[in-house]
């Protein structure tokens, strides 16, 4: 997506554009994605035995409670679509935290998941997310709610190459380390993830609220 550079051009895009139909169809694509993929990698993580699976479905889950956000606020002022992505940068917080308790979980009792099963799920996984980020790059330079869609994409499609990596890291050693330690560094750029976003959003949100009652509106 084209950025205005001059001081004349209003740093966050237009509405039209924020409610375009290839935004919409670009959001309704992602979504499907993250809601399939949340149910065979849940599965996939409890029968395998893997923290980093589990992790990365409840990242798909989440991802596709923010795309339905982001849908519900396309094309609404400023304001509410600031508050859309506090919300989401709060989940991804959340997120990170249950991510990281259960990581510790898997440490303590030394679980050794089904290095196979990651291997499998985790190509499928990183190829869907893959096409995802793919699709919505040119969004990455819009508004909190925009980029936080396209963090999102981003960080799942690094969380299945690190999933790979850990499969290939189990299968090797014969332990459950390369799992924890994938599902460490997951959570890790999920916090990291959801704090950009709740810091670009409420900079718009205090933005909006200092404007002229007449700009904001716009």
């Amino acid at each position: 997506m084209a950025c205005c550079q001059d001081s004349s051009c209003s740093s966050a895009p237009r509405a039209e554009a924020l409610n375009s139909p290839k935004w919409r169809r670009a959001l309704w694509i992602a979504l499907s994605i993250n809601a399939a993929f949340f149910v065979a990698e849940i599965v996939a993580g409890v029968a395998a035995g893997s923290a980093a699976l589990q992790a990365d479905a409840l990242d798909f889950f989440g991802d596709a409670a923010n795309y339905a956000i982001s849908l519900g606020v396309a094309g609404m002022a400023l304001a509410w679509r600031a508050r859309a992505a506090v919300a989401k940068g709060g989940t991804l917080i959340a997120f990170a935290l249950w991510v990281l308790g259960s990581t510790a979980w898997h440490a303590l009792y030394g679980t050794l998941p089904q290095a196979e099963v990651m291997g499998v799920v985790g190509i499928a996984a990183l190829a869907a997310n893959g096409g995802v980020a793919l699709m919505l790059y040119r969004f990455r330079t819009g508004d909190a709610n925009m980029r936080s869609v396209w963090i999102c994409s981003r960080n799942d499609a690094l969380g299945n190459a690190a999933v790979l990596l850990a499969a290939m890291g189990v299968f090797g050693t014969g332990t459950g380390w390369p799992d924890v330690i994938v599902a460490a560094i997951m959570g890790g750029l999920g916090l990291w993830g959801g704090c950009q976003i709740f810091r670009q959003a409420r900079g718009e949100l205090h933005s909006e609220r200092g404007a002229p009652v007449g700009l904001a509106a716009e």
